[in-house]
């Protein structure tokens, strides 16, 4: 007899107000509209405001996903992220503080834009050994804290914003069960995707550290190969795991890090433009909280709907990546991506 699954139990999405267009980037940076459109397929990203930080994103989101869960209970907060509040301690505690879940296990798992979906693998091994009941499980970025405000190319690509998932114990034969997680990872390429100072290695190399090395940095070209190849290979292997073909995916919620990224990983797995779901028009890449934001959105407004095949795929720093499959639950989602003017 099999354990218990984890499976979906209810989303929630928050952005903040602040929208940042590319005709406000072109404004002050070497940059257009059309540039940034032909190569990411962004129009437009979420900014922070003043003395807002990711924990603050997460709150939002985790309480509309336990809204929608018909709860405001859950055992486990799980909270994936590349930007915490601080280095220490992890944010996710204080978070479940602030949505009455003190006493509930709680920590960060930090694997850049794979983020959700390595949460999600552990979410679901808590589950299935019985140790949790019902996690919340957030993805938050902060990403503009992080961002050089000079570099053209980063501060066009990122945006913040929150997706989160509440996952209950279930069936494994059940809709929402999440399926096989296959996740993986490259440490030879870690400089790929960085942010060189802050941690341990350059603190204790001695001296103050170069601050243009507290900014987020990103050899693109490279970080594009590697992201199709290892994306499309992890959605065949979950594929395999789950007894699906290509042919057979309703949905396919890849990380919505860059438009011709998602295009060539779906072209790569036979999946149709009609089958792929995208945000990345209105909020950027927002790493970790990319695919929940994106799943929370499109259930949302209907175009994820129970009973639809949903293969998830994610590549981050690390480098990581990651893939899942699961048969669309009937479930509800609730968003605030209310917006204002820069």
């Amino acid at each position: 007899m099999s354990g218990p699954a984890a499976v979906i139990a209810g989303l929630g999405a928050w952005l903040p107000p602040r929208v940042v267009t590319n005709d406000d980037l072109a404004a002050r940076l070497d940059t257009t509209d059309s540039w940034i459109r032909e190569r990411t397929g962004i129009r437009e990203r979420r900014r922070v405001g003043a003395g807002m930080a990711t924990g603050d994103l997460a709150v939002e989101a985790g309480r509309l996903a336990l809204k929608a869960s018909g709860s405001d209970s859950a055992d486990t907060v799980v909270l994936a992220t590349t930007t915490p509040d601080r280095p220490c301690p992890a944010t996710a505690p204080e978070v479940a503080a602030r949505l009455g879940l003190s006493g509930a296990a709680a920590f960060d798992v930090s694997a850049v834009c794979t983020g959700f979906l390595y949460a999600l693998a552990a979410a679901a091994g808590l589950v299935a050994t019985g140790t949790a009941e019902r996690v919340l499980l957030i993805g938050a970025e902060a990403y503009s804290t992080i961002l050089d405000p000079d570099d053209r190319t980063t501060a066009a690509i990122f945006g913040d914003g929150a997706g989160a998932v509440v996952l209950r114990a279930g069936r494994p034969e059940e809709p929402g069960a999440v399926g096989r997680c296959v996740l993986g990872s490259d440490g030879d390429h870690s400089d790929l995707i960085r942010i060189p100072a802050g941690g341990s290695r350059q603190r204790s190399a001695g001296g103050p550290a170069d601050p243009q090395d507290h900014y987020f940095r990103m050899d693109g070209r490279k970080v594009y190969r590697h992201a199709v190849e290892r994306m499309t290979a992890a959605a065949h292997q979950a594929l395999a795991a789950a007894g699906w073909t290509a042919d057979e995916v309703d949905r396919l919620a890849a990380h919505q890090a860059n438009a011709r990224i998602t295009d060539a990983v779906a072209e790569r797995l036979g999946v149709p433009p009609q089958r792929r779901l995208a945000n990345i028009g209105r909020v950027g890449n927002t790493a970790a909280a990319s695919v929940p934001l994106l799943l929370a959105e499109e259930t949302a407004a209907g175009r994820l709907r129970e009973g639809d095949r949903t293969l998830l795929a994610a590549f981050g720093g690390g480098l990581t990546w990651g893939a899942a499959t699961v048969v669309w639950p009937r479930v509800t989602a609730y968003v605030n991506t209310e917006a204002e003017a820069a």
